[in-house]
């Protein structure tokens, strides 16, 4: 296995996995080393459950105390606002399930672009489901958005979108809920550890994260509920999770979770966004000057600055995404939950961006572990890709455009 390495303030971890450019951060990150120490005594000889009552489990419950401070300090938070879930999903849900069960008639509004975890969840609920529209650069349109209030019952707006990187008006959709006296959730799991997050002046009654978005373990996430926030529990068991998530816990996954939280507010800075813009910004200018043909989707200024969402008439992107893996460049088209599915994006669809032209496009994320001779690389090999592609094809040369709000 291969490894590099790339100091970026207190950052050192890898890079290049198994041959691989890893330009994938928005689906999952590595974990950092420092989160890896933290969880192998837990994976090794602190099995106890954390509900026993001897000596090793008292130790579990500790270290899941501990985790549980580590991320409500990260965002802002008091612990016991913080409840641990098997992931981000479950977050989405249980937030979901909870507005619904506690909330009077009326319907649920959320964005046209949320992740599938928030629009396939309200869709089972049995009330009325509003689409909030979103404008061409992918921000709510917050007009029309204040149209579908009246006769609400609760609201789900995402903090920044997986696929185009794009950061919601969140604060605003929040004073237009909270005026209609109505409860708000955020899925911030996308922006978690790209840009600052902090619950307070987010607002937001619930807010969902997960740990692989920002270098921790897969399957743990956790869910914020704003103190005093009436809560119905999705799972129903032993009462775990003081009663708010029943089942045992996954105490080395926390742990995980917790270092990597502590990592992130201890490391990330407005230099690390800064550095992680850089290299977005390198990757899209060698492409936009060195390739026809292309469409960069979404708001220029208001988006997550490792995330670059690209469009290139002419070519599919399935057949780039075999190219580029060839070439030791692991990226995605969209969100990778709908990876293979052979349908256009959704998110892009209610961007008004074509069919034919959503099924072209690539998303490109950076995490702080990657590097500039990566971005530049990156845009190398997806430039030979496109070139290929379009050979067999057959491509008629056409401009650059860069859609902005």
């Amino acid at each position: 296995m291969k490894q590099t390495g790339l100091a970026l303030g207190n950052w050192v971890g890898p890079v290049d996995i198994c041959g691989m450019i890893h330009l994938d951060a928005n689906a999952t990150t590595p974990l950092l080393p420092e989160v890896l120490e933290a969880m192998l005594p837990w994976l090794r000889d602190g099995f106890a459950n954390p509900s026993g009552a001897y000596a090793g489990a008292k130790r579990a419950r500790k270290a899941i105390d501990e985790a549980r401070g580590q991320v409500a300090e990260w965002i802002g938070a008091e612990p016991e606002e913080v409840i641990f879930t098997g992931g981000g999903t479950e977050s989405v849900n249980t937030a979901l399930h909870s507005l619904n069960r506690l909330t009077g008639s009326g319907a649920a509004v959320v964005s046209s672009i949320e992740h599938s975890a928030v629009l396939r969840y309200t869709e089972t609920l049995d009330r009325e489901m509003r689409l909030a529209p979103v404008g061409r650069d992918g921000r709510l349109d917050v007009a029309k958005f204040s149209g579908l209030l009246e006769g609400a019952a609760f609201v789900s707006i995402m903090t920044a979108n997986n696929e185009t990187g794009v950061i919601q008006p969140v604060r605003e959709a929040r004073d237009l809920a909270h005026a209609k006296g109505l409860p708000f959730h955020t899925d911030a799991i996308q922006a978690a550890g790209k840009i600052p997050l902090h619950v307070q002046e987010l607002g937001a009654d619930l807010l969902s994260i997960s740990a692989h978005k920002f270098h921790g373990p897969k399957g743990i996430g956790a869910l914020y509920v704003r103190k005093g926030l009436r809560f119905s529990p999705l799972l129903l068991g032993g009462g775990q999770e003081g009663g708010r998530r029943s089942g045992t816990e996954n105490t080395a996954a926390i742990v995980g979770m917790g270092a990597a939280a502590a990592a992130m507010r201890r490391n990330f800075s407005d230099r690390s966004g800064e550095k992680l813009a850089a290299m977005r910004d390198a990757f899209e200018a060698k492409v936009l000057a060195e390739v026809s043909g292309v469409t960069a989707n979404g708001s220029r200024e208001n988006r997550l600055p490792n995330t670059s969402h690209l469009s290139f008439e002419g070519c599919e992107a399935a057949g780039l995404l075999i190219l580029l893996d060839e070439a030791g460049i692991a990226c995605s088209a969209g969100s990778a939950c709908m990876t293979g599915k052979q349908k256009p994006s959704h998110v892009q669809l209610a961007m008004g961006i074509s069919e034919k032209l959503a099924k072209s496009s690539l998303r490109i994320s950076f995490s702080v572990l990657n590097t500039m001779e990566e971005a530049i690389a990156a845009a190398s090999a997806v430039k030979r890709a496109v070139e290929k592609l379009r050979r067999i094809q057959g491509f008629g040369v056409g401009p650059v455009v860069v859609y902005s709000p």
